[in-house]
């Protein structure tokens, strides 16, 4: 391209008018609308909007969000979760903490790095025991997800967020 000459954006070939309604969507990428992904199982829509419709924190609802991504019978981990959010494990079990919505959002899918189960409602077992984990348990179990007789669970956690 020669020195001074611009490069037109695709939205100006042609010199075709847009919409206000799509200059608007350009604008606003996290519009309150949560957008249809094929990585989010569809009955993961209500959840999706109610998450958009909260007035919580925009990283929670990131996390929540990302919940939504990890299908029924996986787990994923703080790690992998805190990773594509460019953020720390601890940071994703406090959005984790705070969810209003589960089991719906499903946060029991997700589980410490070394495959143990880690916390489950802000709480961590003692000896891996406690209600809370065995709540944790029973979720997993009757999604498919096994569990060996040291609490680990069997696998390969799932990273494909979008």
């Amino acid at each position: 391209m020669a020195v001074g000459m611009k490069r037109k954006r695709l939205d100006e070939v042609a010199d075709i008018p847009i919409p206000l309604s799509q200059k608007l969507a350009k604008a606003t990428p996290n519009s309150a609308v949560p957008k249809r992904s094929v990585s989010v199982p569809e009955d993961m829509e209500p959840q999706l909007q109610r998450i958009a419709a909260s007035d919580r924190t925009a990283f929670e609802k990131k996390v929540w969000n990302l919940l939504c991504q990890i299908p029924r019978g996986h787990i994923s981990t703080y790690g992998l979760l805190a990773a594509h959010l460019g953020s720390s494990p601890r940071a994703v079990g406090n959005a984790l903490r705070r969810n209003p919505f589960a089991p719906e959002v499903p946060c029991h899918r997700v589980v410490a790095t070394n495959k143990t189960l880690g916390g489950f409602k802000g709480k961590w077992p003692k000896d891996g025991e406690g209600i809370t984990i065995d709540e944790k348990r029973r979720l997993l179990h009757g999604e498919g997800v096994k569990i060996d007789e040291k609490g680990r669970v069997l696998g390969t956690p799932w990273a494909s967020f979008v």
